[in-house]
């Protein structure tokens, strides 16, 4: 009976040993696993994810944009909107901040090149700030995020994305022309610069002031 007893309880604790740990095992699979999975599932989404297809069309757009064939722009930036609308939900879910700040750069794209009459500079404007959304969406303020941005190969913003003062692109048109008698266009540009200038428009005024300079310089 003692035998029968003691052989008893070496199964019973042998069951219990090979029942711990696996018991353990199963907690650890219970609450570590699904741990480190949310984990791995919310680095996945983090962010917007891959926007090369929308800066590809943007690239685009700014390329016909500059030939003057605006209805063409419009054309292929609608692209980027079907696009963005048909992954607005995924991306939204990505990171809603940064998708508003692409949403409302894209927006202003969408306004200026649909306009009765696209404006050049206000297109040139609105593109390269949708590029440079694209290229840091999370940054707080869409409009200040970087790099520099260049109307006509002219830099018309600072490092930090921040649009430079009017006066200073003014001050350099004005020297550019110097004693010369500008051009009717050159001079068109540089009225319409200052009169952005004048309603503390920097953006607008230095995209005209850019576009004039570029044509002194040929």
């Amino acid at each position: 009976m003692l035998f029968m007893n003691a052989t008893f309880r070496n199964l019973l604790l042998s069951a219990v040993l090979i029942a711990v740990p696996a018991g353990g095992f199963t907690l650890a699979e219970m609450y570590i696993s699904p741990t480190a999975q949310d984990a791995s599932a919310t680095q996945a989404s983090a962010g917007l994810g891959d926007l090369s297809a929308y800066k590809t069309i943007v690239t685009d757009t700014q390329a016909i944009a500059a030939t003057g064939d605006y209805t063409a722009a419009e054309r292929r930036i609608t692209d980027l909107e079907t696009l963005w609308d048909k992954n607005a939900a995924a991306l939204r879910q990505g990171d809603r901040g940064a998708w508003n700040n692409v949403d409302a750069a894209a927006d202003g794209a969408f306004k200026a090149l649909r306009a009765d009459a696209p404006d050049k500079a206000t297109v040139d404007v609105a593109l390269a700030r949708l590029a440079t959304t694209l290229d840091a969406p999370a940054a707080t303020t869409a409009a200040a995020s970087g790099p520099v941005q260049y109307v006509s190969g002219i830099a018309v913003t600072d490092q930090s994305g921040r649009a430079l003062p009017c006066e200073e692109l003014i001050g350099q048109l004005r020297d550019a022309i110097g004693t010369t008698t500008p051009t009717t266009a050159v001079s068109g540009l540089q009225a319409k610069a200052l009169e952005r200038c004048n309603a503390d428009d920097d953006a607008r005024a230095d995209a005209y002031s850019a576009q004039a300079l570029a044509q002194i310089k040929g």
